[in-house]
């Protein structure tokens, strides 16, 4: 998954991240609309959501609290990786102040509760985090299958770490229990389970064990510099 330069990225898009209108206040309408877009196609363009922040804060009267939060739930499901932080850099101070913009600055702590969770890889606690306040609902209820895309991403973590792991421990991993587990581990996964309840990961270059080879060269002249220290020393 490349959430930095997206092979589904426009032309036109293209165009602005690159040339002199990723200064233009007029490109913040185009790239309002294609963060729109991400939002209801299940992939994430970093680099033209930044660009937006970055007109956003040359042009604070066209600032939308709600393309600020869209932007960092679309970082949110591209863990793990710097996304989400170099997001939230380049949200203005000002608007992280209490009372500065009435929710904002609590929708914003909320998400880097979340984000801080899945990049520990706090699975568990994420999702019992997501199901605490009914803020988190609303905050990414623009995301078409925002929990699907960060399950999915679990999963992919998990396959790169394991060959086999419990299905309870994948139950809460994933925020899932019984059938729903069962079958987002064997339909959307593709792996198995045996009959000890034990997910069953294929071989990847990833989980794959691999034999490691550790070779110093030493060579005879390295030995006779380190004797002539030695006796030099006892002289």
């Amino acid at each position: 998954m490349d959430s930095e330069d997206p092979q589904e990225r426009p032309e036109d898009i293209t165009s602005i991240i690159n040339g002199l209108e990723r200064y233009n206040p007029e490109a913040v309408g185009h790239l309002e609309d294609y963060l729109r877009l991400q939002c209801e196609s299940r992939y994430t363009d970093s680099n033209a959501n930044r660009t937006l922040l970055k007109l956003y804060q040359l042009n604070p009267d066209r600032v939308k609290d709600e393309v600020i939060t869209n932007v960092l739930v679309k970082a949110l499901t591209c863990f793990p990786s710097p996304q989400f932080a170099l997001a939230l850099h380049l949200i203005p101070p000002s608007l992280l102040a209490p009372n500065s913009r009435a929710e904002l600055p609590e929708a914003i702590t909320k998400l880097r509760e979340l984000s801080n969770q899945l990049q520990g890889a706090q699975y568990a606690r994420f999702w019992a985090t997501l199901d605490s306040d009914d803020l988190y609902a609303d905050l990414t209820t623009d995301i078409d299958g925002f929990e699907e895309l960060i399950r999915v991403r679990i999963a992919t973590l998990v396959s790169h770490a394991y060959r086999e792991i419990e299905l309870s421990v994948l139950e809460q991993w994933l925020g899932l229990e019984g059938q729903a587990a069962l079958k987002f581990v064997t339909e959307t996964a593709g792996w198995k389970v045996d009959d000890n309840n034990l997910v069953q990961i294929p071989k990847n270059p990833e989980n794959e064990a691999k034999k490691t080879e550790v070779r110093e060269d030493v060579n005879v002249d390295m030995f006779s510099r380190v004797i002539r220290r030695a006796w030099e020393e006892t002289i």
